[in-house]
């Protein structure tokens, strides 16, 4: 990293976010009860939980911009020589926009987090409305904020956030695609361009999470149109994933069955979003199963499949040695099936009208009973897919030691770090600093000896 040491306070700043967090539910009366949203008023006026979750949270914002900051020059300050911009592997330009998204966002939260700190702590009344009655009591600090300011300082950094989770998951999905197709990419330009665009458009549809505050037209047909227009870049990309599979020799190993799971996964999810992002649909949908069965489709078998894919891939490199392909695929396999159980039953209760964030799940409404049955299949398939995790954990700490010793390149790569470093890489990474000579995605190259040809080798 360009700044070593920037890079430790980051991660003690996180640890210390994390701890602080911890230590809210051990204050006078209990942890942070104000939700994942914290919204105003609610969370102004909450326990003492709320404010240490509020210190916390400073900590953990302050890592993430130290960590922005070191990726950003990193990338541009440290590339190997002849690594230009278009030699990047997609996943270096994943990270790379992940982190400008990161920089330019998570600001206005904290700044928000400062605000009700002093709402809470100071008198201030930033987020309290003039008139607000607690308990019978009229709030004399209370007056002249407003609670839609929180809202809107939330989401402004909430929306991009839901990229931060799944550009780099894209990233490492592409990588693993191009590995076991055995060609390159198909549109890299494309993707990488879409990936600038989709990144510039995540500042611009937040209000889309607000259509319930009762903004007037104009903004809302302003924010649905940049809600639809951000789903191209999306599309591109997955199309482009989806084609650089076609006429490809694919191995089927367990990363590029977890990069395969993911592709259908992330377009249920991308495609039941889009009602969301359309006032007219979304004031019904709005705050049912149905919001949270979009949401998890894209962060749950979407980002966290992305995720498996990459420890799978880059285990060898990390430790030197093979994580066993038997139990891999039979956590694929699980994980497929039950992430698909819990999820999918959650589109029907939601477009029965079922609410989210109700104590007995809807069983006090008499319109929710003919589909509360679903909430016990999904609880099932929870419940299935927690024991199928088990295999993974097993399998990555028994092949620490176990497992089948690998090759420094052990997928036949082209990318820089499997072809320079060795596995595990030593201290710096590589031995002699490399230098790129192309592109990183030579695979199957006419004429060539073998079906790669590593970027690094001249």
């Amino acid at each position: 990293m360009a700044f070593p040491r920037l890079n430790m306070l980051s991660y003690w700043s996180f640890f210390l976010g994390g701890v602080t967090m911890l230590v809210s539910f051990f204050v006078p009366g209990g942890s942070a009860q104000s939700g994942w949203t914290s919204y105003a008023p609610l969370a102004v006026i909450a326990s003492t939980g709320q404010t240490v979750w509020l210190f916390g949270m400073v900590f953990l914002i302050t890592s993430s911009l130290l960590g922005a900051i070191n990726f950003i020059a990193t990338t541009i300050q440290l590339r190997a020589k002849g690594l230009t911009f278009m030699r990047f592997p997609f996943f270096v330009w994943a990270q790379f926009v992940t982190a400008f998204l990161l920089l330019l966002a998570f600001p206005p939260l904290e700044a928000a987090a400062f605000m009700q700190l002093m709402d809470r702590l100071a008198g201030t009344s930033f987020f309290l409305p003039s008139g607000l009655v607690v308990s019978g009591q009229v709030l004399t600090n209370a007056g002249g904020g407003n609670p839609l300011l929180w809202q809107h300082l939330f989401w402004f950094l909430a929306h991009p956030e839901v990229y931060v989770l799944i550009l780099p998951a894209m990233g490492i999905v592409a990588e693993i695609i191009a590995n076991n197709t055995r060609k390159p990419l198909w549109g890299y330009r494309s993707m990488v361009y879409s990936l600038i665009f989709l990144g510039f458009m995540s500042f611009i549809v937040w209000a889309h999470h607000m259509f319930m505050t009762g903004m007037g037209t104009a903004m809302a047909a302003f924010f649905q149109t940049t809600t639809m227009i951000i789903s191209i870049p999306s599309v591109v990309i997955l199309t482009a994933l989806i084609i650089s599979l076609w006429g490809g020799s694919i191995r089927f190993n367990t990363p590029m069955l977890f990069a395969c799971g993911f592709l259908p996964m992330f377009g249920i999810g991308g495609l039941t979003g889009l009602p969301l992002g359309l006032n007219v649909t979304d004031i019904p949908l709005h705050d049912t199963y149905y919001v949270i069965a979009h949401f998890h489709y894209v962060v749950a078998p979407g980002t966290i499949f992305a995720l498996f894919a990459g420890i799978y891939y880059w285990y060898p490199k990390a430790t030197g040695r093979k994580m066993s392909e038997t139990l891999g695929k039979i956590h694929f396999a699980g994980s497929f099936v039950c992430m698909n159980v819990v999820f999918m039953p959650m589109f029907i209760m939601g477009l029965a009208g079922v609410s989210r964030r109700l104590y007995d799940g809807g069983a006090g409404y008499a319109f929710a009973q003919p589909v509360l049955h679903w909430n016990i299949v999904s609880s099932w398939g929870a419940w299935a897919l927690g024991l199928f995790q088990l295999p993974f954990i097993f399998n990555f700490f028994w092949s620490i030691w176990k497992g089948e010793k690998a090759e420094d390149n052990a997928w036949q790569a082209t990318t820089i770090e499997w072809a320079a470093a060795p596995s595990p890489p030593p201290h710096g990474n590589f031995h002699v600093a490399p230098e790129a000579y192309r592109g990183p995605y030579e695979y199957s190259v006419p004429g060539a000896a073998r079906d790669f040809v590593p970027q690094c080798e001249a």
